[in-house]
C-alpha cells in the first residue's frame, strides 16, 4: 500500500483530463497494481505566509519541503495574495541539498525579474559545512550561486535589516527546521526593535 499527500501539481500527474479516462482506466484495471491511497490536500501554517505583506521563511535542510507548495503558488500567480515581499532563507550542510529545489528557485527568481519586481523575493542560501568555496553546478544556477553564502546566518543582523527595510510593518516569520533554529527565531521575533516593525512567529509541526 502506498500513501501520497496530494498537491495540485501531483494531482495533475495522477488524474488525467476527462477526455483520457476512457483510454487509461481500462489499461489500469487490467493490471494487478498495488492499491494507491491519496490523502489531502491539507492546510499548512505556511499558507499564512501569503496573508502577510512581508514574510520571512526559514528552512533547515529537508525542512524546505513544506515551503515548496508556497513557492509553486507564487510561481503560478502571486497577484491574488497580500504578500509583496518574501525573504527565503535556506540553510544546508552540503551543496547537493540545494539541488532539490534549485530549478524552482531559479524559475521564481527569473519570473520576478522579468516582471520588474526584483525585490519581491530575497533568496539567501547558507552552506553551513564546507572545505572551501563551492557552487551549485550548472550555468542556469548562476542566480543562486550569487546568493550562496558560507557559514550560518547572522540572525540578529538579518532581523535588524528586515525591520529597518520594513518599518512599521508586521512580518510573518515561518520556520521548519531543528528545534535550536526554531527557538532562536522565536526569541528574535519577540525582541523589540527601534523601527516599529513587528515579527509574528509561526512554526510548522509534524505529528
Amino acid at each position: 500500500m502506498f500513501i501520497f499527500l496530494l498537491t495540485e501539481r501531483f494531482r495533475d500527474l495522477l488524474l488525467p483530463p476527462s477526455s483520457q479516462d476512457s483510454e487509461i482506466l481500462p489499461f489500469i484495471q487490467s493490471r494487478n497494481y498495488p492499491k494507491l491511497y491519496i490523502d489531502g490536500p491539507f492546510g499548512s501554517p505556511f499558507e499564512e505566509s501569503l496573508n502577510y505583506e512581508v514574510s520571512l521563511c526559514v528552512a533547515g535542510g529537508i525542512g524546505v519541503t513544506p515551503f515548496a507548495s508556497i513557492l509553486n503558488t507564487l510561481l503560478d500567480d502571486w497577484k491574488p495574495y497580500k504578500l509583496r515581499r518574501l525573504y527565503f532563507i535556506w540553510v544546508c550542510r552540503d551543496i547537493q541539498s540545494f539541488r532539490w529545489f534549485a530549478d524552482l528557485l531559479c524559475m521564481l527568481h527569473n519570473k520576478f525579474w522579468q516582471e520588474n519586481r526584483p525585490d519581491y523575493v530575497n533568496i539567501q542560501l547558507y552552506l553551513s559545512q564546507t572545505d572551501g568555496i563551492q557552487k551549485i553546478i550548472g550555468e542556469k544556477y548562476h542566480a543562486l550561486n550569487s546568493r550562496l553564502f558560507i557559514g550560518r546566518p547572522r540572525w540578529k543582523l538579518l532581523f535588524d535589516e528586515i525591520a529597518k527595510y520594513n518599518r512599521g510593518k508586521t512580518v510573518g516569520v515561518f520556520c521548519c527546521g531543528p528545534n535550536s533554529l526554531s527557538k532562536t527565531l522565536h526569541k528574535l521575533s519577540n525582541r523589540n526593535n527601534s523601527y516599529g516593525t513587528r515579527f509574528e512567529y509561526n512554526k510548522e509541526s509534524f505529528s
